[in-house]
């Protein structure tokens, strides 16, 4: 039989193809390093000045856009600016020595530096926006966030833990109008909900575990 490939270009196959795995073994690694150096799970998370979620959401009552404010529209769900923090600072609890950072933030027009606790790697897309207005709820990525006195990690955000769900969004999908609410829970007839809003949402399962969605 008469070979296919030239001696060279068979060698050219054979290190292209080296470098491939190479790259997906570098990928891998890369991903749990940067997941292993991010903030443990159920580890809580000191910031400064000290922000409590429990404080904001259950006692005063904030809704998460009113800091997350591009979360609906954007990939990132936004850090308020410390002119945010201001809109009731400036009149509440001025005196409280924990929050000098915050003034000293506004007064110099420079930015707080807030630990980042949840942390993908830059070969991760990942969009806030699409996520909302198919329905998957802030407490299905974050938990209870509005229990945290002090923010933590609660899932791994490992490629494992993501394909769980879009081989089966129908078991996390949730109403719109329930995105952002922190006492949803699934109802006993999940399943069966999930699947009309998979048609309600026009969402496309076959595609979802497709590599191009987060890997572009």
């Amino acid at each position: 039989m008469a070979q296919v490939f030239r001696p060279g270009l068979v060698f050219v196959l054979k290190v292209g193809a080296a470098a491939i795995l190479l790259g997906c073994v570098t990928a891998v690694l890369g991903w749990r390093s940067l997941i292993a150096e991010s903030p443990a799970i159920d580890a809580p998370v000191t910031q400064i000045p000290p922000f409590s979620h429990k404080h904001h959401i259950s006692d005063v009552g904030l809704d998460c856009r009113f800091c997350h404010a591009t979360v609906e529209t954007s990939a990132f769900a936004g850090i308020p600016p410390t002119s945010t923090c201001m809109t009731c600072h400036s009149q509440l609890f001025k005196d409280q020595s924990m929050l000098a950072p915050l003034f000293a933030s506004f007064r110099e027009e420079r930015p707080l530096r807030w630990i980042r606790v949840h942390r993908l790697p830059d070969f991760v897309y990942f969009n806030h926006g699409i996520h909302i207005a198919k329905g998957v709820g802030c407490s299905t990525c974050h938990g209870q966030v509005e229990q945290m006195p002090l923010i933590w990690r609660t899932q791994s955000l490992e490629m494992e833990w993501c394909l769980a769900c879009h081989r089966a969004p129908e078991k996390f999908l949730r109403p719109r109008d329930r995105v952002f609410d922190m006492a949803w829970r699934a109802p006993d007839d999940q399943l069966e909900q999930g699947q009309r809003l998979l048609a309600d949402y026009q969402i496309n399962r076959s595609r979802l575990a497709d590599c191009s969605n987060c890997h572009r």
